[in-house]
């Protein structure tokens, strides 16, 4: 019996390893006095999403467990996002892709945490912008991390499917549609 379960672990002990070292960190960072995920994820070119991902277990959801000297993971061998853009007040995602030239599946990809209206970004939240997919997946059997607002975190849309910038002479009353294009041939 015991010959059977010294040949089993033998035999399971490279897949093991294959799996630990699939996920090597690629970037660590030391954390700091007054760090925060957010400040660490702008300073460091790491999206809130993929800071989350790559540490879970170790930093819990509203980041308030992070430790003086303790170091944690940016980010991982293959999937590793380091063009991010810092939200600010009156974003959108739309706003965001067009100013990067993405497609906004792309953003959503690397972003999994945005909801679908994009009504989830706030101030400061750190966003992959990159091209292509670039961050790791959601971790098996746990909610998404970094999906909602922090608590002391303001939204940056109260009205996400809005660009930043609309133009005065645009009108927002409902049964006036003399300004569209479309319905002036009704």
């Amino acid at each position: 019996m015991f010959a059977r379960a010294v040949i089993a672990a033998v035999l399971a002990a490279p897949f093991v390893a294959q799996s630990v070292f699939a996920a090597d960190c690629s970037r660590t960072y030391t954390v700091q006095e007054g760090d925060w995920c957010d400040t660490i994820s702008a300073a460091k070119n790491v999206s809130t999403y993929q800071l989350a991902v790559v540490n879970t277990g170790n930093i819990d959801s509203s980041c308030d467990n992070l430790q003086v000297g303790n170091t944690i993971c940016l980010g991982t061998v293959g999937e590793d996002c380091t063009t991010t853009y810092v939200v600010k007040q009156n974003d959108s995602c739309d706003l965001i892709a067009q100013n990067y030239q993405l497609n906004t599946t792309i953003l959503y990809t690397n972003n999994p945490q945005i909801d679908a209206e994009c009504s989830n970004i706030y101030i400061g939240e750190v966003l992959c912008v990159a091209k292509s997919i670039a961050v790791p997946p959601p971790p098996a059997g746990s909610s998404l991390p970094a999906a909602t607002i922090p608590a002391t975190a303001t939204p940056a849309n109260a009205h996400p499917s809005t660009s930043a910038s609309v133009p005065s002479s645009t009108s927002t009353d409902a049964g006036n549609d003399d300004d569209l294009p479309w319905c002036d041939e009704l």
